[in-house]
């Protein structure tokens, strides 16, 4: 995923499976990853790389956790600085 607008918002910092990853402020949980790498995670069935399915908080597919074991919605939670994302997938 390549990011084509809106690259004039405010950088922000957070972690994803430990490593540091860069964001810009109002963006998802979902577009800070994908950003960043090739999936959000790995499926919790068959271990495929997943990138979110419906982009809206329906479908059950892009759940992450934080380090402290929180389960969130990537595409409906937005990216804070300082965030400690777990995803289980391979980056």
């Amino acid at each position: 995923m390549k990011r084509l607008c809106e690259t004039n918002r405010e950088a922000i910092a957070l972690f994803v499976d430990g490593l540091p990853v860069s964001a810009l402020r109002g963006d998802t949980v979902l577009t800070a990853i994908l950003v960043q790498g090739e999936q959000l995670r790995a499926s919790d069935v068959s271990g495929e790389p997943r990138a979110g399915f419906c982009l809206m908080g329906a479908c059950q597919d892009c759940w992450v956790d934080t380090e402290a074991g929180e389960r969130l919605r990537a595409c409906t939670t937005f990216a804070e600085p300082g965030m400690r994302l777990v995803t289980g997938g391979q980056r």
